[in-house]
């Protein structure tokens, strides 16, 4: 069973097989401080091989998603004797954040209240699922402040295409709710915040009919298909149908299938 880690600036709820994290340092609008970032860094990494977490939401805490990185603590940084080389160093840690919630193997579920501005809405667009409110609101503030998007780049272009993404960078147009739908970034827009339990809910009822072990390499094949040429993309592909074939969840679906009952996975 895993262990989670101890956290100051998370809120931890393992509940049958799903771990909420709620971002909770409402002091600084739940921005993506070295803090911050190390213990969810630590709390992913806790859960990634364990198949018995089906799913993972990443919340804020008061009304606000994220509001990017820690400005603040950027100027700390810049006022004391930190070289170029150690801000790319700190730069590079952010992204590899960015990509390890981009690829667990976990259903990735962002709930979205309030703001999510910058690396918070690169955040969100490294989840499977959105969920988000009306009224919340999104920027990519970067290049207002003289500073580049570097790390969540790719997965904002992922999420909304090149076209949108250029758009919205280049000029730190602030949208919300409703046009975030239009854009792709959501998948489910919600009234208000009462809403989204509900929503989420049914999300994780839908999960639980898969079996995880296949949901991972399903997205595995995903995560692949953008950067595999034809051949390779095939021999990836039918290499991961062959391990879930060969393996228990594939000898338990077909089985329950033919046997007219629910897989064991099945919640």
């Amino acid at each position: 069973m895993t262990t989670l880690p101890n956290t100051e600036t998370l809120l931890l709820d393992l509940d049958h097989g799903w771990l909420t994290i709620t971002l909770n340092t409402p002091e600084n609008r739940n921005a993506l401080s070295e803090e911050l970032s190390t213990e969810l860094t630590a709390t992913l990494n806790a859960v990634r091989n364990d198949r018995t977490v089906r799913g993972i939401t990443l919340r804020g805490n008061d009304g606000v998603f994220c509001a990017g990185g820690d400005l603040k603590g950027f100027m700390k940084s810049l006022s004391g004797d930190l070289t170029q080389t150690d801000i790319t160093a700190m730069n590079r840690k952010g992204g590899e954040l960015f990509a390890l919630v981009n690829t667990m193997p976990q259903v990735v579920v962002a709930l979205v209240d309030g703001a999510a501005i910058a690396g918070g809405l690169g955040l969100v667009c490294c989840a499977d699922i959105v969920v988000l409110t009306k009224e919340a609101k999104f920027s990519l503030t970067e290049t207002q402040l003289g500073i580049v998007p570097a790390q969540i780049a790719p997965y904002v272009v992922q999420r909304l295409g090149l076209t949108t993404t250029r758009r919205l960078m280049l000029t730190g147009a602030r949208f919300t709710g409703d046009e975030a739908a239009a854009f792709g970034l959501a998948d489910v827009v919600v009234d208000n915040a009462a809403e989204l339990a509900t929503a989420e809910a049914n999300i994780r009822k839908d999960v639980m009919r898969c079996a995880p072990g296949a949901n991972a390499v399903t997205k595995e094949i995903l995560l692949a298909a953008p950067y595999l040429g034809c051949d390779a993309m095939m021999d990836f592909g039918a290499d991961g149908f062959a391990r879930c074939m060969v393996g228990d969840e594939g000898r338990e679906g077909i089985a329950s299938f033919v046997e007219k009952r629910k897989p064991k996975w099945a919640k």
